[in-house]
């Protein structure tokens, strides 16, 4: 089976490279040249745990292409083509949809014969009507009518873990409203149906509307535990302790349930504002994820407020070393990331600000430019610092060395926004320490 995957992104990139990986033969499509150019090395433009391995390999073996223009040649050859192109929100939230559309405008243009395109990008419910519209236009055009079937199969895919999500899903999820498109999808997903995967047929709604119901329950669970987590601090809770006991609740479970400054990233901010403004277009408010937004929004600050209130509001001139600067672990994605809003804060105070991330200072560079110090060694960027701010759990920072931080620092103080310190611990070695909801 030859597959076609327009964008080269996280989603694109992933899902090309696995599918070549079971064996398909795949040919990924991006415009930016020298994006492909690179990957044609097996260079990744994207940090990926085990993404550049499934290049190398795959090039190698000839089962997985590049090129920069959706052609004739590769869209007839294809059983699958799949839109993994971007969905960026417009101003008022709603997801952008041109670039889907362009995909299936220059599907319409090209087709000789049957075709099946499957949207891979998160887009709003009643997108494949769309994407049908531009296919028959762009028949009508040419005074041709030509097969062809339109299906949704998102994705989810953690950044950090996007090859291990793709490889051993929890379930996939296929919208569709033809037989043979069912035909064609057990087919492509058969090399992991008999691992013992699920794959689970809904109609095009449906699965449009499960990727934004999914990516917004877990941003409500975050939210929930940050706002249970501020009014631990009011009471005098410790929310690591509310966590166990209600995650230990089968009706709960325990993921997703960590505090902490907010969630980041390409999805959840995006997917939250479309859902919400999906149903304003259908004259429905979703009050609750307008309060997890809203609080989320509040939760990127909570720390610098820490910080602020421990400094008796006078932070000029002081130097503060940062940790970690991605959204999450594992990734160099700066996309809604809260260091960005903590570091802005912190420059309009007259801070100094001393970074380090183990992947992801180019990308800050790019979006910030260099306001603040960057460092290549956690240690150094604690040279004469007033607090330290750990704003992401890398694996590197969760062992403190004591001697270190006295050598370096000019006082002795720690904000843990991801509660992966014990304070007690802390205290013990002379230093104060702040989380989020936690006990002091």
């Amino acid at each position: 089976m030859n597959i076609a995957v327009v964008g080269t992104g996280y989603v694109g990139l992933v899902t090309g490279a696995c599918f070549a990986e079971v064996g398909f033969d795949v040919t990924c499509v991006d415009v930016d040249v020298e994006k492909i150019e690179r990957l044609k090395q097996g260079v990744s433009p994207i940090f990926e745990p085990g993404i550049e391995d499934l290049l190398s390999r795959n090039i190698d073996n000839e089962r997985l292409h590049f090129s920069t223009v959706l052609s004739k040649e590769i869209i007839n050859r294809s059983d699958v083509i799949f839109s993994a192109v971007g969905t960026p929100p417009d101003e008022d939230g709603s997801a952008d949809l041109q670039y889907v559309l362009d995909v299936a405008r220059t599907v319409g243009k090209n087709m000789t014969k049957y075709t099946l395109l499957v949207t891979k990008s998160t887009v709003p419910v009643g997108t494949a009507r769309l994407v049908a519209d531009a296919i028959n236009d762009e028949l009508a055009k040419r005074g041709e009518v030509i097969e062809f079937d339109v299906a949704s199969n998102p994705e989810f895919l953690k950044e950090g873990d996007a090859v291990n999500d793709f490889m051993k899903p929890d379930r996939i999820v296929v919208g569709l409203s033809s037989k043979r498109v069912e035909e064609i999808m057990n087919e492509l997903y058969n090399p992991f149906v008999l691992k013992g995967y699920p794959l689970v047929f809904t109609d095009i709604a449906s699965a449009e509307m499960i990727k934004y119901a999914a990516n917004a329950m877990l941003a409500t669970r975050i939210s929930f535990m940050n706002d249970i987590a501020n009014l631990c601090d009011l009471v005098g809770a410790d929310v690591n302790m509310v966590r166990q006991g209600i995650g230990s609740d089968t009706r709960i479970g325990s993921k997703f349930l960590n505090a902490g400054i907010g969630y980041g990233g390409s999805c959840f901010p995006k997917d939250v504002k479309a859902l919400i403004k999906t149903a304003d277009q259908h004259n429905y408010s979703l009050d609750v994820l307008k309060a997890v937004e809203s609080v989320n929004n509040r939760q990127k600050l909570v720390l610098f407020n820490k910080l602020k209130a421990y400094f008796q509001g006078n932070l000029k001139g002081k130097t503060i070393a940062v940790w970690g600067l991605s959204y999450k672990p594992n990734t160099d994605d700066m996309r809604e990331a809260p260091s960005l809003e903590i570091i802005e804060k912190l420059l309009e105070s007259e801070c100094k600000v001393q970074a380090y991330d183990p992947v992801a200072m180019m990308e800050t560079k790019r979006k910030i430019g260099d306001v603040i110090q960057y460092f290549s060694n956690k240690n150094d960027a604690l040279q004469d610092a007033d607090a330290l701010l750990l704003l992401t759990e890398w694996k590197d920072f969760c062992v403190l060395d004591f001697a270190v931080l006295k050598q370096k620092m000019k006082q002795y103080v720690v904000f843990d926004g991801r509660n992966i310190y014990d304070a007690e611990v802390l205290k013990q070695q002379g230093f104060a320490c702040f989380g989020i909801g936690v006990a002091k």
